[in-house]
């Protein structure tokens, strides 16, 4: 009966599937033939990669990572550029983070700001006071301009933090290093990107999304895309001699080719009309002669050296930032640089701005084979004629396209799988049908704006996006231990963390027994470990003390139920004999905020 009913639905719309048949079989030809040219173009990036691969295996070079600098030998000076618009929310995080996380001694942060940007410059100002190699850079107008004018006024602070120095205490910076407000720094780039630099004037570490659950399906469009490209494309731009543009985070660049940026470009080291001054940067660097390093993605899964972040995780804001993207990269780009340079260069910015043509068609590909499948279904489950089929439908032709297609999910789904499992690269194949409708729109609203400024005689404007910083659960892979952290914040020698893990006790922790030796403060220690967890300390009023009290005496499941933060009390009593707290002092109450995350079950790695 139910097949009955369908089948009679089925023949009650012959005239509308029959327009539509003829639209669909008069699209199929130029469409088939544009996938299939952008599909070989893929399988000859796909034979490049398997080439500089087996070349790798023979030659055991490619696939080594670099040398990485000793702890304290061998380092060059770093400089970290954040520049922020209305970043408050995340700034801290991302400093205390990666404080604590950096396996380097010798950086900085330089992180700029706007005079009409009162929260952030307050929050950077605030890290200023507690860590002193943050130093703030305060552009001299009011903003938001671009990311790349922010940049140059960082970079203009770095040279005045230079020059203002006392002679005993001189610092060059020798490699400037970019990031943004939401990214975590592996522990290991900056050993990375200096081993690098002797050899290399731009090294750019790999760029991967943070992993997120399943049903973020958006941001999983991210990861499938970020594993792809730096799996693949980055690296065959390297293997063929091209250009490498800047991922925007993560490269460093030597003072040698800041230098001769600024001396070819009347001192613009980033272009600031540029949407995508990072990619721009690339281009002209290689225009330079400056030699250029992407550093290979190496292991498998949280263990590969790259700098992780979260991106846009709903359409609308993947929409905003993707456009940008190819603005400035498929327009703007093209607009100023042509199709200038040798054929390298050339073939990648087909590669580049093939997206133009490329995510339309895509879209419509899908929709035309899904047509296809499914009034073919409909056709055998109610016996009637399939419309399409009395079209010529050139099946070599679909055939080569779909094996094509089947080729390049498989590559996508691979390189997916190693990052980030396997169980989340099988759902590639309905991300990238998502993908390619948030692609088309924001290749639409791209095209629109560019149409509209140049009609206008208008700039084009910067799109900023909104970032937003991982939680502390995401922090977890990069913490340090609470030795590295108290010898690289200066606080205790080498030499004394050492021999105290040699002789300690059992059953006390490191930091207990440092405080107890003196060779610590109990302040020292506490920093320390607000370092390691990413979380706040400092010393509570008695008020605080009377109001938090019952929470001290809070049962453990409780807490872990609640997921609660207790609290470490101590009373400083003055002039009571006997008595433990005793000081010789006579301070108020001194209360201090426990930095142990009761998910962590302690106060981390001793």
């Amino acid at each position: 009966m139910v097949s009955r009913a369908l089948s009679s639905c089925w023949r009650a719309v012959p005239a509308g599937l029959a327009h539509c048949d003829a639209v669909v079989a008069a699209c199929l030809l130029p469409l088939a033939l544009i996938v299939l040219i952008s599909g070989l173009d893929d399988l000859a990036l796909d034979a490049v990669c398997l080439w500089a691969w087996l070349r790798s295996q023979m030659r055991q070079r490619l696939h080594a990572p670099p040398r990485s600098a000793s702890p304290k030998l061998g380092q060059k000076t770093i400089a970290i550029f954040v520049p922020l618009w209305h970043e408050h929310s995340v700034i801290a995080g991302m400093v205390e983070h990666n404080i604590a996380a950096i396996h380097y001694e010798k950086y900085h942060f330089f992180i700029g700001a706007y005079p009409n940007d009162d929260p952030t410059l307050d929050a950077v100002r605030d890290l200023e006071s507690r860590f002193p190699h943050v130093h703030l850079a305060v552009c001299p107008h009011n903003g938001p301009t671009s990311k790349a004018d922010c940049l140059n006024w960082i970079y203009q602070r770095m040279l005045l933090f230079e020059e203002h120095q006392s002679s005993a205490e001189t610092i060059h910076f020798d490699i400037v290093v970019t990031h943004d407000a939401e990214d975590l720094i592996h522990p290991q780039a900056l050993s990375y990107i200096n081993a690098c630099a002797d050899d290399y004037d731009m090294v750019q570490i790999p760029v991967l999304p943070l992993p997120t659950p399943l049903r973020d399906f958006v941001h999983g469009i991210y990861c499938d895309e970020f594993a792809e490209w730096q799996t693949k494309d980055m690296r065959a731009r390297q293997v063929m001699g091209s250009f490498l543009p800047s991922n925007g985070v993560g490269t460093g660049y030597t003072r040698r080719s800041l230098e001769m940026l600024a001396t070819t470009e009347h001192n613009l080291i980033f272009e600031p009309a540029c949407l995508t001054e990072d990619y721009e940067n690339g281009l002209r660097l290689h225009k330079l002669k400056c030699k250029q390093r992407f550093v290979p993605l190496g292991g498998h899964g949280a263990g590969m050296v790259a700098t992780r972040e979260f991106f846009p995780r709903t359409a609308r804001s993947a929409i905003r930032q993707r456009s940008r993207w190819i603005l400035g990269i498929g327009l703007q780009c093209w607009e100023r640089n042509g199709w200038r340079g040798g054929m390298r260069e050339k073939y990648w910015f087909w590669r580049d701005r093939k997206g133009l043509l490329g995510n339309p068609i895509s879209l419509l590909s899908n929709w035309v084979f899904a047509y296809g499948v499914v009034t073919c279904i409909a056709a055998q489950f109610t016996g009637t004629p399939w419309g399409l089929a009395k079209y010529s439908l050139y099946p070599w032709l679909l055939k080569a396209t779909l094996g094509i297609q089947i080729i390049q999910t498989a590559v996508r789904v691979s390189c997916s799988a190693r990052i980030y499992g396997l169980r989340f690269a099988l759902a590639v194949p309905l991300r990238a049908v998502y993908g390619n409708w948030i692609n088309t729109v924001a290749t639409w609203k791209a095209v629109r704006s560019y149409v509209h400024a140049r009609i206008l005689h208008e700039p084009l404007v910067w799109v900023k996006t909104e970032h937003a910083y991982p939680s502390r659960s995401a922090l977890v892979e990069h913490k340090r231990k609470l030795g590295e952290i108290l010898i690289g914040s200066g606080y205790a020698e080498a030499v004394d963390v050492r021999r105290a893990l040699d002789n300690l006790p059992s059953g006390i922790r490191l930091g207990e027994y440092l405080v107890e030796r003196g060779t610590i403060t109990e302040d020292e220690l506490y920093e320390a470990l607000s370092l390691q967890q990413s979380l706040p300390s400092g010393r509570l009023t008695l008020g605080d003390q009377q109001q938090r009290g019952a929470r001290a005496t809070t049962p453990r499941h409780a807490r872990l139920a609640r997921a609660a933060v207790p609290y470490l009390f101590r009373q400083h009593v003055s002039g009571e004999p006997g008595n433990p707290n005793r000081r010789s002092d006579a301070d108020p109450a001194r209360i201090y905020a426990l930095v142990a995350a009761v998910s962590f079950g302690d106060a981390g790695e001793f």
